[in-house]
């Protein structure tokens, strides 16, 4: 017989409205479920049992109302929820607990959402691997001896070990992709300005954007359908398109224009090798995509000049933390250099690179405009052992991540829609993913591919975790 977790999270809504099981009965599933498993995971740092079964109670009491009712869901631990530990992944914030809840949190819970606790993350979401000096590291549920990725580490890992349905993230580099990738489930960056309480528009560069985190395509694109339509804002600027994204996810694909590149822009700085069941994963997509009736064609695409500029604005975001000297003292190396690296930056220095952005991301649209989506490999290397990023040298950090996942953070500077999908299996089992960049505001086109993947590559196997 089927567990709950077994189900997808569409198929939960289902026997939620249907009264087949009640929100209280589905928390206290999941409840159970992270008592048992996180402590081999790591993907919680907080579980918030009494506040989530209360809730959950509330809405049994109710009629269903809202596209998420009644199904969990946790808050990444650098947004806010009023009286919730939220430690943003560092010591320095330890025992803080806000007294308001972040807009991030608010639409999940109006639309019938139930938080189950805090998700694990880096100190400040700053790096691509979640290993930080609070909280045990978030570890890959196919092997815990490696690690999730980051900075969604958490989120993914939760999901992929059936601790959670579906899950919000951020991406500001790749940190929705790099750990969905990692643990072999969906990951979705949306454009920026998609979402109107965590646009983009607000940050460096106009990075950093919210997406969803879920087992299927057509599960991750009901989280993004409510939070794009959360909390519109006025001066938010919307990404072009609109429509329901799970439509897109279950609707028959058109055919598509698919454009093929295993060039990273960091090619010319960083010595990128990629390993072979990475480019194996885009030979499978190919395949698929072809055999779909999909228009699938390599093409040049030569970018230029894009390390200076991109570790320029991640430093400038870095050092926009209000940290004294003394907190610097006690962050994780990481952190200090980007910090220290940033505010020794010029504002020259800081224009020229944001100035540089712009250009890089008129020239990116441009080379990939004759395609509806654009495939490259998820990763560039297997998921990375526990403690395999260099402790204390940061600049060998921030190479390292850049040589793990080198194919991320070029999308975020772009503005483009992105997401990841597990498409094979390597030697030992373990999903293999591959990334789709689709236009501005083009989602639906991506997620329609995405789908198309998914249904093709059939269902996976399950994490070890999964049937504990």
């Amino acid at each position: 017989m089927a567990e709950l977790h077994d189900l997808t999270a569409l198929e939960q809504l289902a026997v939620l409205r249907a009264g087949d099981v009640s929100p209280v009965e589905l928390v206290a599933h999941y409840l159970d479920r992270i008592e048992r498993v996180n402590g081999r995971v790591g993907a919680f740092v907080e579980a918030t049992a009494d506040a989530a079964l209360a809730r959950a109670a509330l809405l049994s009491e109710a009629a269903p109302a809202g596209a998420l009712w009644g199904l969990p869901f946790a808050d990444k631990d650098l947004v806010a929820r009023a009286g919730v530990p939220t430690r943003f992944g560092s010591q320095l914030h330890r025992d803080f607990v806000p007294d308001a809840t972040a807009d991030q949190a608010a639409v999940l819970d109006e639309a019938g959402g139930i938080s189950l606790g805090k998700t694990n993350t880096p100190e400040f979401g700053l790096t691509g691997y979640t290993e930080s000096k609070v909280a045990s590291p978030a570890r890959d549920p196919w092997n815990t001896d490696n690690g999730a990725g980051g900075s969604s580490g958490g989120a993914a890992t939760a999901v992929a070990a059936g601790l959670l349905p579906l899950a919000p993230a951020s991406d500001g580099g790749g940190s929705i992709r790099i750990p969905a990738a990692t643990v072999g489930v969906v990951g979705l960056k949306p454009s920026r300005g998609r979402i109107s309480f965590a646009s983009g528009l607000d940050s460096p560069g106009g990075l950093a954007v919210a997406g969803p985190i879920a087992r299927t395509v057509a599960d991750a694109a009901l989280l993004l359908d409510v939070q794009v339509s959360g909390r519109p804002y006025p001066y938010a600027t919307g990404a072009p398109g609109r429509g329901s994204f799970l439509d897109a996810a279950t609707a028959a694909t058109a055919s598509a224009r698919v454009g093929v590149t295993m060039v990273s822009p960091w090619d010319d700085d960083e010595d990128i090798a990629l390993d072979p069941d990475a480019a194996r994963a885009v030979d499978v997509a190919m395949a698929l995509l072809t055999d779909a009736g999909h228009g699938v064609d390599e093409f040049d695409w030569r970018p230029r000049g894009y390390a200076q500029m991109f570790t320029t604005i991640w430093r400038t975001s870095a050092a926009r933390m209000t940290l004294s000297d003394a907190e610097l003292e006690l962050v994780e190396p990481i952190t200090a250099w980007l910090a220290r690296e940033g505010r020794a930056l010029s504002g020259t220095q800081v224009l020229d690179a944001l100035a540089a952005a712009t250009v890089f991301e008129r020239e990116t649209i441009t080379a990939f405009a004759p395609f509806d989506a654009v495939l490259t490999p998820a990763l560039a290397l297997p998921p990375r052992p526990i403690g395999w990023f260099h402790p204390t040298d940061a600049a060998e950090n921030f190479s390292q991540q850049v040589r793990y996942a080198p194919y991320s953070s070029f999308v975020n500077v772009a503005g483009l829609p992105a997401v990841v999908v597990p498409v094979m299996l390597d030697a030992s089992g373990h999903p293999v993913s591959v990334q789709l960049i689709g236009r501005p505001g083009g989602e639906a086109a991506i997620i329609a591919l995405a789908a198309e993947l998914e249904r093709r590559t059939g269902a996976l196997p399950r994490p070890p975790v999964w049937d504990a």
